[in-house]
């Protein structure tokens, strides 16, 4: 996904110690230096659970725990469920490579079908965002051999591996050109006799002068990756013989180019085929090869392969047919397609249509060995799960409740149940609930007297489920527990000294509320209230925003730095709140999301500012005179929206990673929610907050990171050219080099947050009136 709000984006705690040196807390309240040894404390995250996997069918699982013989090293551990029986199964000294001096490190594992080997992920690397290339190690745990995947390949070359169904095999991408995941081939080495095959051959990256083709095998190009969460885009045969594969054509995309000025006496430049919104995309076509070589089979779906999008693919457990979904470029338009693999013949399986946009399907998945498959469609107006038969026939409703399916937990296919999470009535939890796989009325698995965000993984055997539970206030713990009783079995994350250590701090919890704006629309918020509160007097308020389809800010769940963050500027003696507009992906169906279709910005501005003031109008203590906004990626563009069409009631805002015109974000994230440039000119300008720049009055600081591959700083410059030729004044602060989160570099979270909390209170000073 794209335009992360805060939430999605931070991925580790902060250390806000210049925040903390701002100002002192109001008298009262916890003193600056237990928040100092807190906020600068390495150990906030909540601890992981994992990587964890289940075995048996789910009546065991195994984990990653420090060994107690060899020191910053790690055994894998198995767990029965039923007894808690503890064995290690795989220690770090059997992980230690032959005349190394320390076992390899355990960023992630997979298990061959039959448990008796061991696919090890380490030596992790970042492409774009995420670490998605390393080295491969594979243990028999039988002969107890460890042996690297790839040959004579180059250390952090190897991408996305997986084994055969029946394990004698594994299937790896390599990058054969270029410095980053593009112009990839894909491989399959024998587990046995160590031979390798190449399977494709055409990677090739564009020169430099321009020149020649970008074509990737087996994962995917930048905008796809990044919005569809395509990466790994290679499909074992289940009997072995055959791999399905996508290839991306890149030739098309122009190239954008990252300039690094700092690193080397000379620039260095990164060249991102990267469309933006209007312009040419990839290409992209499914082959099949065979995993014993030749030529590939590439299969005919549409006569533009340029014009579609195809996200995912399933083979059908007999192997004989490839499930493929496949999308227009304005994304209102789905097909299932089902392609005999031995005649390459095409045929609809299922047809979605929307007149604003349909999500991709992550929740296909086989029943009834294979002649039925569940489907998420929102047909009826609510997200819902269909048991569909593969031959054809009638569909049958599972989830059958006027509700929204979020997500798909588990299946128990032996008792006839479907595990989903959703929540009915309350926006910012989620919840746990059952439904008979062949209809019937839904039931509630979590406890009622539970409100939080509660996520499961339910066992293969829907018997057990690892479940994690947090507040706004409260860091997650993961605990196994039994289905459907929702017993709880033993605690297997509790998180307790993180807990132990912000109780002090975090004694005023978030309230949540409801506000209602004009058309009768009910929004959601949550508000922090600052020490020693007194409602007959006033406070300045801290807004933050995000407001689009990627995601909500009103969440009843541990944040990290946003948690931490927004109850430290509480503490100074601000109202710090949040609200989600219509449009945002809460569970409220369809109609709800909908109806920020053609107007991203537009919609989600006038609501906030709506809200904002019914809030204001029922809450005298909000100082309607003394408002900042701040947001990050989709919400610091909605930070410039709010500062320059509604520069009467917000007076300060800091915008961090914005998009102040759409026409420059890529084509997938912004076509899906206001199709193209060239259709819907009207839109994109009414969306994009530089059109009304000239309404800035207030303080507005603007920040970015010039090696953000997602949002670039070119649209940052763009936007400074423009209050420029206004004649409008505003703060900058940019980083060197940094993405989309701004997290790189020794000192650049402590820097990013005093800047924010020096801004702010500069602007807005603290304390009431």
């Amino acid at each position: 996904m794209s335009l992360h709000p805060l939430f999605m984006i931070f991925a580790s705690a902060i250390a806000l110690v210049a925040c903390g040196a701002e100002a002192a807390a109001p008298a009262g309240t916890v003193g600056r230096e237990a928040w100092l040894r807190a906020l600068v404390d390495d150990e906030n995250n909540p601890s992981e659970f994992g990587p964890f996997k289940w075995l048996d069918e789910g009546n065991s699982y195994t984990t990653v725990e420090d060994s107690p013989l060899i020191k910053d090293a790690k055994d894998i551990v198995r767990y029965s469920a039923a007894s808690g029986a503890r064995r290690v199964i795989v220690s770090a000294e059997q992980l230690k490579p032959p005349n190394a001096s320390k076992p390899l490190s355990i960023d992630d594992y997979e298990w061959s079908a039959d448990h008796k080997q061991l696919l090890l992920y380490t030596n992790e690397q970042k492409v774009w965002r995420r670490k998605t290339r390393g080295d491969y190690w594979v243990l028999n745990l039988e002969t107890r051999e460890l042996r690297k995947l790839g040959g004579q390949a180059q250390p952090a070359t190897l991408m996305f591996a997986s084994f055969a169904p029946d394990g004698r095999r594994v299937a790896w991408l390599r990058r054969d050109l270029g410095p980053t995941q593009m112009a990839t081939n894909l491989y399959v080495e024998d587990l046995t006799t160590g031979a390798i095959t190449q399977l494709t051959r055409d990677a090739e990256i564009r020169r430099g002068d321009g020149t020649g083709r970008t074509i990737i095998n087996g994962t995917a190009d930048w905008v796809n990756e990044e919005e569809f969460g395509l990466r790994k885009a290679y499909e074992w045969s289940p009997d072995g013989q055959n791999i399905a594969y996508l290839q991306f054509d890149a030739t098309a995309v122009r190239d954008f180019f990252l300039i690094n000025n700092t690193d080397t006496l000379y620039p260095v430049v990164t060249a991102i085929p990267y469309p933006k919104t209007g312009t040419g995309n990839s290409s992209a076509r499914v082959g099949i090869v065979s995993v014993t070589g030749g030529a590939t089979r590439w299969l005919t779906l549409s006569d533009d392969p340029t014009d579609q999008y195809i996200p995912r693919m399933a083979w059908s457990l007999d192997s004989s047919e490839l499930f493929i979904q496949q999308f227009d470029r304005p994304q209102q338009n789905l097909e299932l397609l089902a392609v005999e693999v031995a005649s390459g013949n095409v045929r609809p399986v299922i047809r979605e249509r929307s007149v604003a946009w349909v999500d991709v399907v992550d929740d296909f998945k086989w029943l009834n060995g294979g002649r039925d498959f569940l489907w998420v469609s929102e047909r009826d107006g609510w997200r819902h799960v269909y048991l569909v038969p593969r031959g054809g026939g009638a569909d049958t409703l599972v989830t059958s409740c006027a509700c929204d399916v979020i997500s798909v937990s588990g299946l128990d296919e032996k008792r006839g149940w479907l595990y989903f999470i959703a929540s009915p009535d309350d926006a910012a939890r989620r919840y746990l609930y059952r439904a008979p796989l062949r209809g019937g009325p839904v039931e509630r698995i979590t406890p009622a007297d539970a409100p939080a965000i509660h996520a499961y993984d339910v066992s293969p055997n829907g018997r057990w489920a690892m479940h994690t539970v947090s507040r706004m206030e409260v860091p997650p713990a993961t605990r196994l527990v039994d289905l459907p009783a929702h017993r709880e079995i033993r605690a297997l994350i509790d998180n307790e000294p993180l807990r132990r250590k912000f109780e002090p701090l975090l004694t005023r919890p978030a309230e949540f509320f409801k506000v209602t704006i004009p058309g009768g629309h009910v929004l959601d918020g949550w508000i922090l209230k600052p020490p020693g509160f007194d409602p007959a007097k006033k406070y300045p308020v801290l807004v933050y925003v995000y407001g689009e389809p990627a995601g909500q800010t009103v969440l009843d769940q541990w944040d990290d730095e946003g948690t931490l963050f927004h109850h430290y500027i509480a503490e100074q003696g601000y109202v710090v709140l949040s609200i989600d507009n219509r449009g945002t992906p809460a569970p409220k169906g369809s109609s709800w999301r909908y109806s920020i279709y053609g107007a991203i910005g537009v919609l989600a501005a006038d609501e906030q500012a709506a809200a904002l003031r019914a809030l204001a109008a029922g809450s005298p203590f909000l100082d309607i005179d003394r408002i900042a906004v701040w947001g990050w990626s989709g919400g610091g563009s909605m930070t410039l929206h709010l500062m320059f069409r509604y520069p009467e009631l917000y007076k300060v805002g800091m915008s961090v990673a914005a998009v102040p015109d759409q026409r420059y974000y890529d084509t997938i994230y912004q076509e899906r929610y206001m199709g193209t440039p060239q259709g819907n000119p009207d839109g994109y300008r009414n969306g994009s907050p530089i059109t009304y720049a000239e309404g800035l009055t207030g303080k507005l600081l603007i920040v970015g990171g010039t090696g953000d591959d997602n949002v670039h700083y070119q649209i940052t410059e763009i936007l400074i050219n423009r209050l420029v030729a206004l004649g409008k004044s505003f703060d900058l602060m940019i980083y060197p080099n940094r993405s989309h989160a701004i997290d790189e570099g020794e000192g650049t979270k402590l820097h990013l947050y005093s800047t924010l909390t020096r801004f702010l209170t500069e602007h807005l000073q603290p304390g009431v009136r």
